[in-house]
């Protein structure tokens, strides 16, 4: 294991020729934080102070005031910093450095600039003949690869087409529309559609040729609406059971479900609870209880079967109740 007091003395020494905290971590093989515990506070201060100083100094010297001086011409002629550094053989950081915050321009404006730089270099002449020869913006910006409204600018505004151009008709094959031959196909079982394709007209002017007689379409007049069907007549007679009201009511206060006397009378349950009075109606929780008696196995009968080795499943298999009901009555 490596002493602490030589460590600290193997920092200090290489800190003080000058190489930097993390040099001195990657020499000795210990982080950065290791080696900022054995430099002196006041020692890193100093050397902070020092390296601004040499900074400041590098500043004034004749190269780097004329490295920053370039830096300034290129990019206030409207260079972009990229091509700035590459001219120079420096980095964009570089470049951005030696540039003042109120000369940097705005994203928006170093690319509205380079928009037009990339315009200066378009062939103007070019580009006007081949947009004379009917080519379109869209078309002349794909090839040139720059922005229609660039193409736009580049065009004087007497040889500027209309937006919209006036459509060509489509040639159109027409026929004679002779009436005769028209019904005659029609008849013969040729759709109206397949005849005013070919005679070049609408499906209704060929309609307006055929008698109705003879149309295998929709007749033309209305078609008669049925009378509507007579509404039953509405009576307010309940349905006859076999069982009475009192009977059933009987029988629900005797303990029997609603569904039991619903099968017994051969309706459905709700028919049931329709004959019994609401303040007669038992709750759900009631409904539940009832319809599912709690069996008499008491705490003592549980523990005597535990007791013969019989798991809760066996038990719950034998007395018909659930394990969690007998785990929690014993």
């Amino acid at each position: 294991m490596r002493d602490v007091k030589v460590l600290s003395g193997l920092i200090r020494r290489r800190y003080r020729e000058g190489a930097s905290l993390a040099a001195v971590a990657r020499e000795l093989g210990v982080s950065k934080a290791t080696v900022q515990r054995h430099v002196p506070v006041q020692e890193r201060r100093d050397a902070a102070a020092a390296a601004r100083q040499r900074h400041r100094n590098r500043a004034e010297t004749p190269y780097e005031k004329a490295l920053r001086a370039q830096v300034v011409r290129l990019y206030g002629s409207g260079m972009p910093q990229q091509r700035v550094a590459a001219t120079l053989g420096i980095s964009v950081e570089a470049v951005v450095a030696r540039l003042e915050p109120s000369r940097r321009r705005s994203k928006q404006e170093a690319a509205r600039l380079a928009v037009e730089q990339q315009g200066e270099l378009l062939p103007q002449e070019e580009v006007i003949a081949r947009y004379v020869q009917g080519a379109t913006m869209a078309e002349l910006g794909r090839l040139y690869g720059v922005h229609p409204t660039t193409i736009r600018r580049r065009i004087p505004d007497d040889l500027v087409r209309p937006r919209s151009r006036t459509p060509q008709p489509r040639p159109r094959s027409r026929r004679v529309l002779v009436e005769e031959e028209v019904r005659r196909r029609y008849a013969a079982g040729e759709s109206a559609y397949a005849l005013a394709r070919e005679f070049g007209v609408s499906t209704h002017t060929i309609r307006s040729r055929i008698p109705d007689t003879d149309w295998r379409g929709r007749p033309s007049e209305e078609t008669p609406v049925p009378s509507p069907r007579p509404a039953r007549p509405s009576t307010s007679s309940r349905m006859v059971l076999v069982l009475s009201d009192e009977e059933i009511l009987a029988r629900y206060r005797a303990g029997q479900s609603a569904t039991a006397i619903g099968r017994a009378a051969g309706v459905d349950c709700r028919t049931i609870l329709r004959r019994i009075p609401e303040t007669e109606r038992r709750t759900h929780l009631q409904a539940q209880q009832l319809n599912r008696p709690a069996l008499d196995v008491d705490a003592d009968t549980i523990r005597a079967l535990r007791a013969r080795g019989l798991t809760w499943e066996a038990i719950a298999a034998e007395t018909g109740l659930s394990a969690k009901t007998l785990r929690a009555r014993a």
